[in-house]
């Protein structure tokens, strides 16, 4: 793609990876492919010990818009906090002196080249819009595996956020479902967020979800854990518990996300205590859930 055809548009991405040698190429293709390029890419390299740096470097030297950033290696992959903490580190480091939005986007992601020309469609379309994504697949066989979010809810693997959103809303927390308390806060103080079905608006996750530390099942409870720390209503767990017993791996994975919860209830763990969201939420979810279980019955009104 030449150099004219492509705009550049006052966007900030920050990459968080660790050991990302085997996936990260693929990211970073779909990123230079862009028909609408972030003026400025930061990829975070949380203490890497295969190839990824050197990857990374490589873009770096032929596409001036990609800088690499390294921080010390804490020793260990840390899931939601860490990525978050690599994230805020990505913040300090940005030399864009303006930019009017900022995105998350994981080292194991790849996407069609008219993927952010779709999202900046969705920001013109609505000021009011706070974050926006595609929808997220997991190539498996020779299919896809739609890896289901509601459309209210955007993928935490690239979120992109408007910035006065981002602020609004106070950034994002250091917890395991930091990619769903934004999303609910953002709506919670007047926002709108955003997943939408576009054939070149898809995200293609290289990895099946959950399974970056230890194995799936670690994940599965770990996420449990998370959506009791954020504040689900008990029958939004068991709802939620149930959907993924049909996703892989099937039932033990839902099984271990409830399992996760109910340990977090019974050891009473700490919550998450923003004010009034824990409120919010379940009267949100409850809502939710009349609403799915009226067209379930076929009820109107």
């Amino acid at each position: 793609m030449s150099s004219e055809s492509v705009l550049t548009v006052p966007l900030v991405i920050i990459s968080p990876v660790r050991d990302e040698a085997a996936l990260i190429q693929g990211t970073l293709d779909s990123m230079v492919a862009q028909t609408v390029r972030p003026q400025e890419w930061v990829v975070v390299d949380d203490g890497s010990k295969d190839d990824t740096v050197e990857i990374v470097r490589r873009y770096a030297a032929q596409y001036p818009f990609i800088r690499l950033v390294q921080r010390g290696d804490r020793g260990f992959r840390k899931l939601g906090g860490g990525v978050v903490a690599a994230f805020k580190f990505g913040l300090t480091q940005i030399v864009s002196p303006q930019f009017e939005y900022i995105a998350k986007l994981d080292g194991d992601m790849s996407f069609d080249s008219r993927y952010l020309e779709r999202m900046f469609e969705r920001f013109a379309a609505d000021p009011k819009l706070a974050a926006v994504s595609g929808k997220v697949f997991r190539p498996e066989g020779d299919g896809l595996v739609e890896e289901v979010i509601i459309d209210e809810h955007v993928a935490g693997q690239f979120k992109l956020y408007r910035w006065s959103a981002y602020q609004a809303i106070g950034g994002f927390v250091e917890e395991v479902l930091w990619d769903g308390i934004d999303v609910h806060t953002a709506r919670m103080k007047g926002w709108n967020t955003l997943s939408f079905h576009h054939p070149e608006a898809r995200l293609y996750h290289h990895r099946l979800e959950g399974s970056s530390d230890k194995n799936v099942f670690v994940g599965r409870m770990r996420a449990g854990r998370g959506i009791y720390f954020m504040g689900y209503h008990p029958l939004y767990m068991l709802a939620a518990s149930l959907r993924r017993m049909g996703e892989r791996p099937y039932v033990l994975g839902g099984l271990f996300y409830m399992l996760g919860y109910l340990q977090a209830a019974v050891k009473r763990l700490p919550r998450y205590e923003g004010e009034g969201f824990r409120e919010y939420l379940q009267a949100w979810q409850l809502q939710s859930l009349k609403r799915r279980f009226a067209r379930a019955l076929g009820w109107r009104g």
